[in-house]
């Protein structure tokens, strides 16, 4: 292919370690396809936090694609410049119809600035340490008057695959779910937001059509970019379903994959 005008990446799994840090040679690779004038966009189910500290440990700036499409932020003025949240409403009826049909299930809602989570959601992520609140019971979720980036629902007994089947059948038309590998964690957004949307929205902005655009993903919640754009790059570490849909592959993420495609396409760095 041509040198794409965007490079549209997923963080977790695909940019990122596993430790969660960003390679020399990968930063090297981000730093020259940007000097040779591409646009570098992260699209993440992260939150805004999640990538104000990756900018602060690489100095990369720009535009952020956060939490799965609900959320357009500028990493350089650290401000959300669009956001499509989560209706209460919509919320509340997943809510019930999930409850019917798991009901080990507990919730919790991210605001994009913090998680806000009841009795039965037992999830707790070390980098969300300082960010996450307790509510009394799952009714105050909808009482805290705060925006709902994402509804988060967790099991301790079903796997994220096997939880999205059952959220599908249960509600599927009421809201978008996905996942992104998270040990028994589904990720709920507003009816239509996805990753591919609001990174379609981003570019037409920009005038940059889709055939120029190349994208990087390893999860379910990834495969909107990967089909949508021109040319999409399943990582070798990638989910099955993903692997299974996406022609082009490259490196693990371990294995500095992103770099191999970008230092291909824009030169050693």
């Amino acid at each position: 292919m041509t040198r794409p005008r965007m490079i549209a990446t997923d963080l977790d799994g695909t940019l990122l370690r596993n430790d969660k840090t960003l390679s020399p040679r990968t930063l090297r690779a981000l730093r020259t396809a940007t000097a040779s004038g591409a646009e570098v966009v992260f699209v993440t189910a992260r939150p805004p936090r999640f990538v104000d500290r990756l900018s602060a440990a690489t100095g990369l700036a720009g535009t952020a694609v956060c939490s799965n499409g609900a959320l357009v932020y500028d990493l350089a003025a650290r401000t959300v410049t669009a956001s499509r949240a989560l209706p209460v409403d919509v919320a509340r009826k997943v809510v019930a119809a999930l409850s019917a049909v798991v009901p080990d299930v507990g919730f919790a809602v991210e605001t994009g600035r913090n998680v806000l989570y009841e009795p039965a959601y037992g999830l707790r992520l070390p980098e969300d340490a300082g960010a996450e609140s307790p509510v009394a019971c799952l009714a105050d979720l909808w009482t805290a008057d705060v925006p709902i980036a994402k509804l988060l629902a967790w099991s301790a007994r079903l796997d994220a695959d096997l939880l999205l089947a059952a959220a599908e059948q249960a509600a599927g038309t009421e809201a978008q779910f996905t996942h992104s590998g998270g040990r028994g964690l589904l990720e709920i957004s507003a009816p239509g937001v996805t990753k591919a949307g609001t990174l379609a929205e981003l570019c037409a902005g920009r005038g940059i059509p889709a055939e120029e655009v190349v994208a990087f993903g390893d999860m379910p919640n990834d495969l909107t970019i990967l089909t949508w754009a021109g040319t999409g790059y399943a990582m070798g570490n990638a989910h099955p379903a993903v692997l299974a849909s996406v022609r082009r592959r490259t490196g693990t993420n371990e294995e500095d994959g992103v770099a191999a495609v970008l230092e291909q396409l824009f030169g050693p760095a």
